[in-house]
């Protein structure tokens, strides 16, 4: 087994601190979170869409997007629909 690699990494101030962030709200270190996203872009793991995409695969892309499409009707709200 290999050991692995070391390597720095220089990003602004900002993107550091959401890391952080999101590392302290997820329970994990910054590598994990790093390494996830170099796995999710490397394709190495799939991305939440391409993963809900694949556990609700009942549906073809083509009448998710008509269901979609059908409901939609269902976000608008009329004013004179309320008293």
């Amino acid at each position: 087994m290999r050991c692995p690699m070391p390597i720095s990494l220089r990003m602004p101030i900002e993107k550091e601190n959401k890391l952080k962030r999101l590392a302290l709200k997820q329970g994990k270190s910054k590598t994990a979170i790093i390494l996830e996203a170099m796995d999710e872009k490397l394709g190495l793991t799939k991305d939440r869409a391409a993963l809900i995409r694949s556990l609700a695969g009942w549906m073809s892309d083509q009448e998710a997007r008509a269901l979609r499409n059908d409901l939609s009707c269902f976000g608008k709200i009329h004013d004179g629909d309320w008293p």
